[in-house]
């Protein structure tokens, strides 16, 4: 049974590549949100442990909210444009190369295709025909692991990422404005800890790792923060 043409239609029917897309902006995404919550969390847990008026309390948690959006956005954007950068130079080397050294390329990639148990023959034609088909695509998935079709967005990463610190932030600045300051604290915390819970296990889920062990170690991170900066605005609120 003839194979080469199945191996060439799997290869370019491989959805590898749209999924490390959606994966790039899902991580940037619970990030984004995990840090809004931590960060906000503990800038109004501690503007409330100072016994501020609630109108400092607000404007102290919207500049937190819009300046931390605006960092991570940013960050973000720079962050997966050099990843981008670097893709592009791998596949311009990648295509040098290919101009270069033609022949040498193909036994590359009939060894690559081989290494994954493929008979070396059936690998020979796998290999002369994705060559033939797009030799930088057959190359630049097997060996660099890229999809030149799907490189890293660095907008779709900042907007995700931007969007969620919101989200995730507007989560501990409800909590605090829209409960009675002798409560708001402990109403805050509890929210808090379910947001984080959340933000804990989705990203436990996207990387396949331990739920529980992820969940506990963000939630601890956060509660840490927020007794902190509490205890903090605490001590110099009575200085005040």
């Amino acid at each position: 049974m003839d194979q080469g043409p199945m191996l060439g239609e799997g290869f370019e029917e491989s959805q590898s590549g749209q999924i490390a897309v959606r994966m790039n902006w899902l991580r940037a995404g619970v990030m984004g949100a995990n840090d809004g919550i931590v960060s906000t969390a503990g800038l109004v847990v501690g503007v409330a442990g100072a016994a501020v008026s609630n109108g400092a309390l607000l404007a102290s948690g919207v500049a937190a909210l819009v300046a931390g959006a605006m960092s991570m956005g940013v960050g973000e954007y720079v962050s997966v444009s050099s990843q981008r950068d670097s893709q592009a130079a791998e596949l311009a080397t990648e295509r040098a190369q290919l101009q270069a050294d033609p022949e040498g390329e193909l036994a590359q990639l009939t060894g690559l295709i081989q290494a994954q148990g493929i008979d070396a023959d059936l690998a020979r034609e796998a290999a002369r025909q994705l060559t033939e088909r797009d030799a930088l695509t057959a190359h630049a998935r097997l060996e660099l692991g890229i999809d030149p079709d799907e490189l890293v967005s660095p907008w779709h990463a900042a907007w995700a990422s931007l969007v969620a610190f919101v989200v995730g932030g507007l989560v501990p600045l409800l909590a605090i404005l829209l409960t009675p300051r002798s409560v708001a604290v402990p109403v805050t915390a509890v929210a808090v800890v379910i947001a984080l819970a959340a933000t804990g296990s989705v990203s436990a889920h996207l990387g396949g790792a331990g739920k529980l062990r992820a969940v506990a170690r963000t939630v601890g991170g956060g509660l840490a923060a927020m007794t902190i900066t509490y205890a903090i605005g605490r001590l110099v609120g009575t200085q005040v």
